[in-house]
């Protein structure tokens, strides 16, 4: 893994990637969602700690429940797009550790009764996944768009009731409609936003 990739991945994943508001009518097969984690699950988390959890809304009933919970324009990208995802953020991502970290015995018992550092460490590790997840996406010729703008309350209780996950953002995922695309948004230049020390 010393070799750079080529300029078409490089392009694909990050230089002419883009958010999607809208998607064609193109289907995206179940078979790809689980290729989508099968390759997420392998990116960096602190402790190997894991904590990102999916709900997979792929039907039009799911989707209407999801969207009803969106604020503004997202209750529509929702209910157009091929496939939305709500990304949670388990809790109790620590009891898992001891077969996930097994090199450290006493893993666990550095987050039990610890609540802040778990919700401040389910969140950083589960967004972390979360871009993993848009960058297999990309891969796999999937376009995406992540987004905040929900009631966060009201889907912990909708998709993830009884369990110790909340949700962390939502994702549309389909095959882009280049048609829509707004003109690409600047980024700053590496001088305005890097410090060497």
């Amino acid at each position: 893994m010393t070799l750079p990739l080529n300029d078409d991945v490089l392009d694909r994943v990050f230089r002419r990637a883009r958010t999607f508001n809208s998607y064609t009518d193109r289907p995206v097969a179940l078979q790809t969602l689980r290729e989508i984690y099968d390759l997420l699950k392998w990116g960096p988390t602190s402790t190997n700690q894991c904590p990102l959890r999916i709900i997979w809304c792929v039907t039009e009933q799911s989707k209407a429940r999801l969207a009803a919970l969106c604020a503004g324009s997202n209750s529509g990208k929702v209910l157009l797009a091929p496939v939305s995802a709500v990304l949670g953020m388990d809790l109790t991502f620590y009891q898992h550790i001891p077969r996930l970290f097994p090199h450290f015995a006493d893993a666990e018992s550095w987050y039990t009764g610890q609540d802040e550092m778990i919700k401040e460490s389910a969140l950083r590790n589960s967004s972390l996944q979360g871009a993993y997840f848009i960058i297999a996406a990309r891969l796999l010729g999937l376009d995406c768009n992540p987004m905040s703008g929900f009631d966060e309350e009201k889907i912990n209780n909708t998709f993830f009731a009884g369990t110790h996950t909340q949700v962390n953002f939502i994702t549309t995922l389909g095959y882009g409609d280049a048609t829509t695309l707004y003109p690409r948004a600047p980024r700053f230049d590496f001088e305005e936003v890097n410090t060497l020390v």
